[in-house]
């Protein structure tokens, strides 16, 4: 898992950086034609290297495929559209309204049916609970910061698209190098350690930057607390991912890892809508200092977010889990001894 988000940080690196030069140089509508190439080779590498892994054979949970969907497509349209068509207009409040029945009726069928796509007993997990909350905060926090972090860069202290590209970079660079280190501690220490402070080290670097957000502001004041906010970031993500997939029978790990990114993907959702909620209601693009304005507020409903992350990682267990390997090796040893005992090699009193 901490491999796993070092690769991640590096394509938080390269990506606005990338981005930048290609909306400066070209036009943004290229980046989505960059696209295109990378899937053309990832597809043939994926059919070469990735061995194919099937879990429990079980009929598809057809009604609660479009259950889940349409509750998901109601919640983001809702608040992906919030804040340009008004939070009290009937396209977002239907859209929001429709979201919530429609997740209700997704948890009634889910409870009821004979192949659940998403079994609820797995809530009673609190690994698995406990560290979805999590992901989702944590998300909505760093995603919604990002999103106007750039924009700060842009409009409030004058960078071009490439030039706020570059300047992100602190933000990928520690994820780059503490997260495989925190992923081996995840497993001498557990979870919670890793998960509670790394979100209190990203809530502590967005008061900072809410602090002396200002018009013309120097770039070298942000870096410190954009890498104490990267850092707590690296400790987070390898040790929630291993909480909620690690914490699961062997059987559900492929549904437990479905919904963790569900749970991720509707976080930066959410977060992108609050934080432009905040940011409308206290500044504007018309100028420099009205965005700083609006800017300082929204990121410190980042640090909110991210301390409701830290409350939500309290009820993490507390205590580092066998590996997967060293939980089944003594039903392993059991059945090895019976099918012995079966074939006459091993006298019943041993």
């Amino acid at each position: 898992m901490g491999i796993f988000g070092s690769v991640t940080a590096l394509a938080v690196v390269v990506g606005p950086v990338l981005g930048g030069a290609i909306t400066q140089g070209l036009a943004w509508q290229w980046i989505f034609w960059l696209n295109v190439p990378i899937a053309l080779i990832t597809i043939p590498l994926a059919l070469r290297r990735l061995g194919e892994s099937y879990g429990p054979r079980a009929p598809l949970d057809l009604p609660g495929v479009v259950l889940g969907t349409g509750a998901a497509l109601g919640l983001v349209w809702g608040l992906v559209r919030g804040s340009s068509a008004g939070w009290t207009s009937p396209e977002v409040a239907g859209a929001l309204a429709a979201g919530a029945v429609l997740t209700g009726a997704f948890i009634w069928w889910e409870l009821r049916a004979r192949a659940p796509m998403l079994p609820m007993r797995l809530f009673a997990i609190r690994g698995f609970s406990a560290g979805n909350a999590v992901v989702f905060l944590m998300n909505a926090s760093i995603t919604g910061a990002v999103f106007f972090m750039a924009q700060f860069l842009q409009v409030g202290l004058g960078q071009d698209p490439l030039g706020a590209g570059l300047r992100l970079l602190p933000w990928g660079v520690a994820p780059l190098l503490i997260a495989p280190r925190a992923g081996k501690l995840a497993d001498r220490i557990g979870e919670r350690p890793l998960v509670l402070s790394g979100l209190l080290l990203v809530a502590a670097g967005f008061a900072w930057i809410a602090a002396i957000a200002a018009p013309g502001l120097a770039y070298p004041a942000m870096l410190a607390p954009m890498v104490i906010s990267s850092a707590g970031i690296a400790l987070v993500l390898p040790a929630v991912t291993k909480a909620v997939v690690g914490s699961v029978p062997h059987g559900d790990i492929g549904k437990a890892s479905g919904s963790f990114s569900m749970m991720r993907q509707l976080g930066g959702a959410f977060g992108v809508a609050i934080l432009a909620a905040v940011f409308a209601a206290a500044g504007g693009y018309t100028s420099a200092a009205a965005f700083s304005a609006g800017f300082a507020p929204a990121i410190a409903a980042a640090t909110v977010l991210a301390l409701a992350g830290a409350l939500a990682g309290l009820a993490l267990p507390g205590q580092p889990r066998q590996p997967r390997q060293a939980q089944d090796a003594p039903a392993e040893r059991a059945a090895t001894t019976l099918q012995a005992r079966t074939a006459g090699a091993v006298p019943a009193g041993r």
